[in-house]
């Protein structure tokens, strides 16, 4: 690297400090964790390793400092891992982080939130801790005691959601995308639920929305709470998928073909 520009922006990022407490102070070695600077460092430092393991006609993928390599079986996975560790230490002087470096069938790994299916024919998958993270956030977003109306909860979650979509769309198992939006759709009718508040006012929206009486008097007068009623017959007929929709909630799953 000879460009002096780039050169100085690295130097002024090394040397700018650390804000914490609303104080900056120095930075004595590294950078801060999650640093604009890294993914540059990274793509400098590892660009030679890109090179060797092209040389060795490794099939690999990186992105920063996050790398997968792709061999045929356990054992030749533990002789390269061990032989990259070496090249990293002795010619880039870097140290590979072991508790987050394993050798281990590509279905038990992820890379940038995907992971594979443990099939003949492997599939793109969204990593299991991937979905934990996207079900943790929308829960965040629905929360019953936040006071909002169902069209406004349903506006303010499609924002994430589409971003989310523009992502993890590019799995190869739209069948977990549909089960993510029927558990969203699910919580959207359990704040309905839970917003009409009582016997009689639960029996006369149900009532409005087209649910014959004895079904809605049924659903009304239940002790379950909000989400299993979420998971009613009633509420289906209430709050149907094309009325969330009207709400202006986007849907994770691809659209079918005409």
């Amino acid at each position: 690297m000879s460009d002096p520009r780039i050169l100085r922006l690295i130097r002024d990022f090394l040397t700018s400090g650390l804000l914490e407490g609303g104080l900056v102070g120095p930075i004595d070695a590294g950078m801060p964790q999650g640093g604009p600077l890294s993914p540059l460092l990274s793509d400098l430092m590892l660009d030679e390793l890109d090179k060797e393991l092209e040389r060795r006609k490794h099939c690999f993928v990186r992105y920063a400092d996050d790398c997968n390599i792709y061999v045929r079986s356990e054992r030749a996975g533990e002789r390269v891992m061990a032989s990259v560790e070496r090249f990293l230490d002795r010619r880039l002087k870097l140290r590979v982080n072991r508790q987050k470096s394993a050798v281990a069938p590509p279905h038990r790994r992820k890379f940038l939130g995907f992971s594979f299916t443990d099939e003949k024919a492997p599939r793109r998958r969204i990593a299991p801790q991937a979905v934990a993270r996207f079900k943790e956030r929308v829960r965040a977003l629905t929360k019953r005691i936040r006071g909002a109306s169902l069209v406004q909860i349903a506006k303010e979650l499609s924002l994430y959601l589409k971003g989310w979509r523009g992502y993890f769309s590019f799995c190869e198992t739209p069948s977990v995308l549909r089960s993510l939006d029927q558990w969203i759709r699910r919580r959207l009718r359990s704040i309905a639920w839970k917003q009409w508040k009582h016997g009689p006012a639960r029996f006369a929206e149900l009532r409005r929305r087209g649910v014959g009486h004895d079904l809605a008097a049924q659903t009304a007068g239940s002790a379950h709470g909000p989400w299993r009623i979420s998971n009613s017959p009633a509420l289906a007929i209430a709050l149907p998928n094309a009325f969330l929709a009207g709400c202006g909630l986007a849907s994770l799953a691809p659209a079918k073909a005409a």
